[in-house]
């Protein structure tokens, strides 16, 4: 597998992340947060509804973490 560098600004040869930073950001900016603190929490709690919560429709229905432990085989 090679490390490829996509051109910035460039939304066909980012895609995925890319489409994860939009999803992340229309959720972070919904509040106002005035301390760093705050924003930090706010993106940990993200993470941890986006990996172990909310089912992925083109992973078959199943969780992020449910393919990355391997356990979406089972479950489907």
């Amino acid at each position: 597998m090679d490390h490829v560098r996509g051109a910035p600004l460039h939304p066909l040869t980012q895609g995925k992340i890319g489409r994860w930073h939009q999803t992340l950001k229309s959720c972070v900016l919904l509040e106002n947060y005035y301390l760093p603190g705050a924003l930090e929490n706010q993106i940990e709690a993200f993470i941890k509804h986006y990996n172990h919560e909310r089912y992925h429709e083109s992973l078959g229905d199943v969780m992020a973490a449910d393919v990355y432990f391997g356990r979406a085989t089972t479950i489907i």
